[in-house]
């Protein structure tokens, strides 16, 4: 029975998959947005925010981690140095997937997926800052 088993397939073998995943990340990571279909975005949304969830605890365990799932060292420098500040406020929620239309070849969903950039709590101080400002000049 398949209860519960949430996983996209997309026509490759287990192996296929997985490498796919790694190098999307490794593609995410280094250029800070990709361009995919929905079910490789959805599917490298999932493996993307794990990786960055364990990269944030910091530990010698967690690089481990992490170099065991990209295998490869300068994106996972990349990741610690660059994109876990980034994520540093947020406990979850690190990406973001806008959709681009269909593709015209074979009308594929098309879409951009890249790193959240500013945190909740930024927001709402940059919100709280605008409408200050707009009060005072008024």
């Amino acid at each position: 029975m398949r209860h519960k088993v949430k996983s996209t397939r997309l026509g490759r073998t287990t192996a296929h998959r997985r490498a796919t995943a790694a190098a999307l990340v490794r593609g995410l990571i280094n250029e800070q947005r990709i361009k995919t279909t929905l079910q490789k975005a959805r599917l490298t949304r999932v493996q993307a925010e794990k990786i960055v969830t364990v990269a944030r605890k910091g530990t010698l365990a967690s690089r481990r981690q992490v170099v065991a799932f990209l295998s490869d060292g300068p994106h996972v420098k990349k990741l610690f140095e660059e994109i876990v500040p980034l994520c540093k406020g947020r406990n979850g929620g690190y990406t973001r997937i806008i959709k681009l239309g269909r593709r015209v070849s074979d009308s594929s969903e098309m879409v951009l997926l890249e790193w959240v950039r500013s945190s909740p709590a930024d927001a709402a101080v940059t919100a709280g800052d605008g409408a200050e400002a707009g009060a005072e000049k008024a």
